[in-house]
């Protein structure tokens, strides 16, 4: 289950490009609280806490508890906008959550046990397809990240969904399909030996078969 990062937040009047820049002009991000079929609510947060988040790379997967005007709102980031210089956070919206609220989210995807791959001690190289993978679950039961064991994967193969343990109550959204998540990669110069070893062995058979039989 994700953390819950807990935050207070002033409530704006009015939403708008105008009370959105004087906020950032305070020094705030401006945001926004929606869904679960209730009006949406503006406000301001301090951008310390976001931006740690946010540089964390958990930023989408974790809950939020916004406080505002003495009510608690239990919400997931579901949008981060950033200058497009700076990169400093110009706005974020918030989707309003409870514990039975289905939702899509990206997970990272992290390889384990690395060490004990055939393929990458054999000079193979790890080829990720997706750094990440959409699943579906509770809100209040999303993954940190999704684990790939890569023991006794060997040159060549490929990583499918399929053989990837989940974690429990989750989904990939993604369901027509056994798509690939990684695979292990033949380096060039694993190629080139191979076919090297492969060239003399027809050679010495091409020898051993022209040779004249001896009487």
């Amino acid at each position: 289950m994700s953390d819950i990062t807990k935050v207070s937040a002033e409530a704006r009047d009015r939403a708008g490009k105008g009370p959105a820049r004087a906020a950032r002009r305070a020094g705030l991000v401006p945001a926004v609280i929606y869904g679960a079929k209730k009006d949406p609510v503006m406000i301001n947060l301090d951008p310390r806490p976001i931006t740690k988040e946010y540089n964390s790379g958990h930023f989408g997967t974790r809950l939020w508890e916004i406080e505002v005007n003495g009510k608690k709102e239990r919400t997931l980031p579901r949008d981060i906008q950033l200058h497009p210089v700076t990169d400093m956070v110009e706005h974020v919206d918030f989707l309003r959550v409870s514990a039975k609220t289905s939702v899509n989210v990206m997970i990272p995807v992290n390889f384990i046990n690395e060490d004990d791959c055939p393929g990458l001690k054999q000079g193979g190289v790890l080829n990720v397809v997706r750094y990440d993978i959409e699943l579906s679950c509770r809100a209040d039961h999303i993954p940190e990240n999704i684990e790939v064991d890569m023991a006794g994967i060997e040159l060549g193969d490929s990583v499918h969904i399929s053989s990837v343990k989940l974690p429990d109550g989750t989904e990939p959204v993604i369901s027509d399909r056994d798509f690939t998540i990684a695979t292990i990669a033949v380096p060039s110069s694993v190629k080139s030996a191979k076919a090297d070893e492969e060239g003399d062995a027809e050679e010495a058979a091409g020898e051993e078969a022209a040779a004249p039989a001896e009487e």
